[in-house]
């Protein structure tokens, strides 16, 4: 009777750990969204990160802030020989506009949390807008620049550092909001928001014609 409990317990394990890692090799695992996946990770941790070192990866885990992912080991990059593994997670480029509003995010983020008030930094739709517009270059057509904002919101969201919310239940159709993923701390660090007048600055001069084109690397 207790072999087979065991054997229960084990079975139960492993199904639990896969679930996880198909979880955390698909996408972000948010503790506000699974609870009990988030219970799971903590207690299996360990196993986790065994499991993810063979493909290269490593797991990143805030349990202060409520999330976990997985990313490419930190010298993957810094091996040129012929038998460097291939990297899992893919590196992508990002526009000037894009890496802008990820800079503006993350400043507001620091703001809010040295306010103290809350958790969940929130802002709306139009707030998001004015927020990138007023350090683009003015042009002719006002709402093809708008419409440019909204690409590159769109893209933010895709990239999952922002997360479009459901209207309350009840209320009528208005202006989208939007619940800044605290997962913007791990990419943006402190030592690059210190930076942060400098790298406006350079945003500023790539909008205004030069380097429009130049990327910013995203892990």
């Amino acid at each position: 009777m207790n072999v087979e409990t065991r054997d229960t317990t084990t079975a139960e394990s492993n199904t639990d750990l896969s679930v996880l890692l198909i979880r955390l090799l698909k996408q972000v695992l948010y503790r506000d969204e699974d609870e009990r996946l988030w219970s799971t990770l903590l207690s299996l941790q360990a196993h986790v990160r065994d499991y993810v070192a063979v493909l290269n990866l490593e797991l990143f885990l805030d349990d202060a802030e409520g999330y976990a992912f997985l990313k490419s080991r930190v010298d993957v990059d810094d091996d040129k020989s012929a038998t460097a593994l291939p990297r899992l997670v893919t590196r992508r480029p990002l526009s000037f506009p894009v890496s802008l509003m990820l800079a503006l995010l993350r400043k507001k983020l620091a703001e809010f949390d040295a306010g103290g008030s809350d958790t969940r930094l929130v802002l709306e739709r139009d707030s998001l807008v004015e927020m990138v517009r007023v350090f683009l270059p003015e042009g002719p057509n006002e709402a093809r620049l708008i419409d440019q904002i909204e690409t590159t919101l769109n893209k933010v969201v895709e990239l999952g550092f922002l997360k479009k919310l459901k209207p309350a239940s009840g209320s009528s159709a208005g202006t989208a909001s939007y619940e800044v993923r605290r997962i913007l701390k791990a990419f943006v660090d402190a030592q690059w928001l210190a930076d942060f007048d400098e790298r406006l600055a350079a945003y500023q001069t790539a909008f205004s014609g030069t380097g429009k084109n130049k990327d910013a690397d995203d892990e």
